[in-house]
């Protein structure tokens, strides 16, 4: 284990993950009505960043797709969380039979996203799979903290606060998945 190697990966994640990006859209899914279960959401991105250190490659080819398509398809759900924060419109409806948003769009593609994913595949290359992991434990903590406090913030900013984030970010967003598209995109 390298710790500056753990810390390099952790920050990395970090700024790809968002943690403090994502708090307007655990507001705004909370805003909703929707549940959002701290502990599953964590848990479940944890399990698909873990999955995709160790098999991510692998995974994508069983079924014929490489990286960069895989970055492509979850900029475009990005892209559409971005616009529905923007405009104030539901275009990606839940299941009828839960009022949970824990694993979509929450663990994925927010948290455990393609540009998430992809990046872990990329830290393959410089860092070793232990301080990969460390780092995305790290992250992991820091999303259940921010999943925990999300009602608090949302009481503390007021209703026009969470309207004004929730521009923002979307705005954001929509940015994020054009460039994490462009950056895939091969012509």
């Amino acid at each position: 284990m390298d710790l500056n190697a753990v810390l390099s990966v952790s920050l990395i994640l970090f700024s790809v993950i968002d943690v403090p990006g994502n708090i307007p859209v655990v507001i705004s899914l909370k805003e909703q009505g929707k549940k959002i279960e701290p502990e599953k959401a964590t848990f479940a991105a944890g399990l698909l960043m873990i999955l995709f250190l160790f098999f991510g490659e692998r995974l994508l080819g069983l079924f014929g797709v490489d990286v960069q398509s895989f970055a492509i398809a979850g900029a475009i759900l990005l892209f559409v969380i971005g616009a529905e924060m923007i405009l104030n419109i539901t275009i990606i409806k839940e299941e009828e039979s839960s009022g949970s948003t824990t694993v979509f769009p929450l663990a994925f593609p927010m948290i455990a996203g393609a540009g998430t994913l992809t990046t872990i595949l990329s830290l393959r290359a410089e860092y070793e799979r232990l301080d990969i992991g460390l780092g995305i434990a790290a992250n992991l903590l820091a999303v259940y903290i921010m999943l925990r406090t999300a009602g608090w913030l949302r009481k503390k900013i007021g209703p026009s606060g969470v309207v004004i984030l929730r521009k923002i970010f979307g705005i954001i967003l929509l940015a994020i998945s054009i460039k994490l598209f462009k950056s895939n995109w091969a012509i």
